[in-house]
């Protein structure tokens, strides 16, 4: 163990233990009681319904979803008694009609049974009308509370550029200042109470090892997560997204604990007084956030360390933006302690306006740093971009984005000077708070898009393994990952929106809590889009596609290979099933898309005019398809002849079968051409092929001895079957010439033209040696012709064809 992780060790120890001795004193609260309906009923009675400051809605709603939170528990912990006593109801059946009888035993049992349903079912049902009601009122003071907060924007004050801004300043000091000083003797008495004997130890080793959790402990967690990401991950830009995530996320949660831990000892200690408490629980808050900006900076710069960067820059532009996130830190810590005692002291309005000028002024001026530091840096950037592969020329939307910012800046001095400081401190802390979640979400769209690039494309080892496992190509699997990055990315975009609005009068829980008020559904007419539906409706589609895959590779490799059908039923079986597993997916994804029978009548009856006009011939091959497939009068593997052409069937699709040409080119016809019209099949009722050969003799020849030899030539070629057996007869006498027909049969059509050819030459062969010649054809010689010819009825038969 290095002398560092020894180090953050006894830190750690050292906080574990300030922690533990003060809970030395203090006994574990008891678990408090699950409060009844009434009681959280009577607990929303008493809550106001109108408000008069933000402050007042703030705690109000914490109280409101407390009460909703404990009526969802209510409900989902009676949920589960409630579905057993409705089972044992359904055991004993419905109560005997008028007049028959049962065994008085059941009948208690029922009695029982049902005034503990209805008195359970009541319960449920008033804890699901209290949560509506939490519901409807948390909404109704958020309504009041954007209310106020509008009035509060367009309220308009002294000028800071004029006497009378600075006239109620003075006026309201001495007050201010009276009220401040209050504060600071609450602290002082905390700063006295920590120093005492019992309490000085304790409280002196906490801060001491928070602080040095702050500040070594983020330096070791970075430092430790580059080695552990180059050592267990693979190199490629997962990692780097992945580290950017875990040291932003290190260094949140160390400033996190480290401060809470540190809050939580010193409370227990009776350090902190009411106001002093109020002060302490605003400042971790801050620290935290402070935490998360600096860490998410820093991380994204990667300054000294290029080749852990996520966005494209130089290691010059990085050096210069190095100070930037200590500098949106310290700015942030400037503008919040104002507004903090302000509202901890009740100040005066004079200084509530003096603080909105503050925050307009300061965060402008950050912003303006930001932008004077990266003006310089073009021309760095596009002189680097030979060697680094970075873009040359700025994005058109950067120069745009940059141009409304600055637009937007010189609005806010303009709000400013005019006397709208409300308008303008909310415009200058959106604008900052904009540019945070921005790159935070920055972060979050690159490691989304990486994720899915490196776990679902061809090129992953995973990927790979999907396609060695389900025999997927490796397109298909690119565009599964472009399309899972693009969704997730649509989905991050819209918790993106949801946390700008963040600074508009709302906290982020309420901001999520509207979120999930749009995850219960958008209406649109009489359609309702459901968030939670459609990534339900994809999840059926992608499962359901997955396993209908499986069940087909299964049957393909597996069973079907050790049954007794031939290979053309089992690929019918297969695409039957891929159709009807189809249509059974789609139809559990509308389902699950809240997509009923009735509406998919009606989307049946439109497409109707359409298939009426424009979709018949479509139709009419889905139909034709789906009967080759039931009576297969062609299936996969049989030899057709479809007019003038003739292959082998190789696949049969939903709209068209694919055949094989002889020279190896597919022929694509439509389904329908097979019903409509008329197909020779080679091979439906008789797979076997068959060979005939017709060979002119001279009328002299030994007819016996060619028919033994064309036998012999037959019977001793491999692809010639056995049985039946070949066969060799005399069809007779033809231009002078002896006509002797063989005919042999192979196992398949597609071997008789080479089996043909072989014999051809084999017979050729023995009757050369048996001195036994074809029969020349008679050539007649026109007066004055050059070239002879022969004669009609000497000419040589035909050749003939093989079946």
């Amino acid at each position: 163990m290095t002398w560092t992780q020894r180090l953050t060790s006894w830190l750690l120890a050292a906080l574990l233990c300030g922690t533990a001795f003060a809970q030395g004193d203090s006994a574990a609260p008891a678990l408090e009681p699950e409060p009844s309906v009434a009681v959280l009923r009577a607990r929303l009675d008493k809550i106001p319904s109108t408000v008069e400051s933000n402050a007042n809605v703030r705690g109000l709603l914490a109280q409101i979803n407390d009460i909703a939170s404990q009526g969802e528990k209510f409900v989902a912990s009676r949920s589960g008694p409630l579905a057993d006593l409705n089972a044992r109801l359904g055991e004993l059946g419905n109560p005997p009609a008028a007049g028959a009888t049962e065994d008085p035993d059941v009948t208690r049992q029922r009695a029982v049974l049902t005034r503990q349903r209805n008195a359970l079912d009541a319960d449920v049902r008033l804890a699901k009308l209290l949560t509506v009601d939490a519901q409807q009122r948390a909404s109704e003071l958020l309504a009041q509370r954007r209310a106020l907060f509008e009035a509060q924007l367009t309220e308009r004050a002294a000028s800071p550029v004029g006497a009378e801004f600075w006239r109620d300043l003075r006026d309201a000091w001495s007050d201010d200042t009276r009220r401040m000083a209050a504060l600071g003797a609450e602290l002082r008495t905390s700063v006295a109470v920590a120093q005492e004997p019992a309490h000085r130890l304790p409280v002196l080793g906490t801060l001491l090892a928070a602080l040095a959790i702050i500040l070594l402990g983020n330096r070791l967690a970075e430092h430790g997560l580059a080695r552990l990401a180059a050592r267990i991950l693979p190199a490629g830009r997962l990692r780097r997204s992945l580290l950017v995530i875990a040291i932003v996320a290190a260094n949140v949660l160390l400033v996190a604990g480290a401060a809470h831990g540190a809050f939580y000892v010193l409370d227990q200690h009776g350090v902190w007084g009411p106001q002093a408490r109020k002060a302490m629980l605003a400042l971790v808050q801050s620290l935290v956030f402070i935490a998360f900006v600096v860490g998410l900076g820093r991380a994204l710069l990667s300054s000294g360390r290029p080749s852990w960067r996520l966005p494209p820059m130089s290691e010059a532009v990085a050096s210069r933006l190095a100070p930037m996130p200590w500098l949106v830190a310290l700015v942030a810590a400037l503008v919040w302690a104002p507004a903090q005692l302000n509202a901890l002291v009740e100040a005066s309005f004079a200084a509530v306006v003096a603080t909105h000028v503050l925050t307009a002024l300061a965060l402008t001026a950050l912003i303006a740093i930001v932008l004077l530091r990266l003006k310089p840096l073009r021309a760095e950037a596009q002189s680097d971009a030979a060697g680094e592969h970075l873009p040359a020329e700025r994005p058109m939307w950067v120069g745009i984005l940059l141009a409304c910012v600055a637009v937007l800046m010189i609005a806010i001095w303009v709000l400013v000077v005019a006397g709208y400081v409300a308008m303008a401190s909310f415009l200058a802390s959106q604008l900052t708070w904009s540019g945070i979640v921005a790159a935070a979400f920055y972060v979050l769209f690159k490691f989304v898009d990486d994720l899915f690039m490196a776990t679902v494309s061809s090129k992953s080892a995973f990927g790979q393994r999907l396609q060695k496992s389900f025999g997927l190509e490796p397109s298909t699997l690119d565009q599964a990952a472009v399309v899972l990055s693009g969704l997730g990315r649509t989905a991050l975009f819209f918790y993106m929106l949801v946390a700008l609005i963040t600074p508009l009068g709302t906290s982020p829980a309420e901001v999520f809590q509207r979120s999930g008020t749009f995850g219960n559904g958008l209406q649109i007419g009489e359609f309702q889009l459901v968030p939670g539906a459609i990534v339900s409706a994809a999840a059926v589609l992608i499962v359901g596609f997955i396993l209908l895959r499986v069940l087909k590779r299964w049957l393909e490799n597996s069973y079907l290979p050790e049954t007794a059908l031939e290979p053309g039923m089992r690929s019918s079986i297969t695409t039957l099933l891929g159709y009807a597993g189809t249509i059974v997916v789609v139809a559990f994804a509308m389902s699950a898309l809240g997509i009923g029978v009735n509406r998919i009548a009606w989307v049946a009856s439109a497409l109707s005019v359409g298939i009426g006009f424009g979709l018949q011939a479509i139709v009419q091959n889905f139909i034709s398809g789906l009967i080759l497939l039931a009576e297969r009068p062609v299936k996969v593997g049989d030899w057709v002849v479809l007019g003038t052409t003739e292959g082998d069937v190789r696949r049969i699709n939903v709209r068209a079968t694919e055949i094989q040409l002889g020279d190896r080119s597919t022929l694509i016809v439509p389904n329908s051409e097979f019903i409509t019209k008329t197909v020779r099949n080679m091979t439906l009722a008789n797979a076997e092929g068959r060979v005939l050969i017709r060979l002119p003799m001279p009328l002299s020849t030994d007819a016996k001895k060619v028919r033994d030899l064309m036998l012999a030539a037959c019977s001793a070629h491999p692809g010639v079957l056995a049985s039946p057996a070949p066969g060799v007869t005399l069809e007779g006498v033809e231009g002078g010439a002896l006509i002797f027909q063989a005919i042999a049969y192979v196992a398949s059509p597609r071997l008789a033209g080479g089996v043909r050819s072989d014999l051809l030459f084999e017979m050729l062969d023995a009757l050369q040696g048996a001195s036994l010649p074809l029969s020349v054809p008679t050539m007649l010689v026109a007066p004055g012709a050059a070239t002879p010819m022969a004669t009609p009825q000497e000419s040589p038969p035909a050749p003939s064809a093989s079946d």
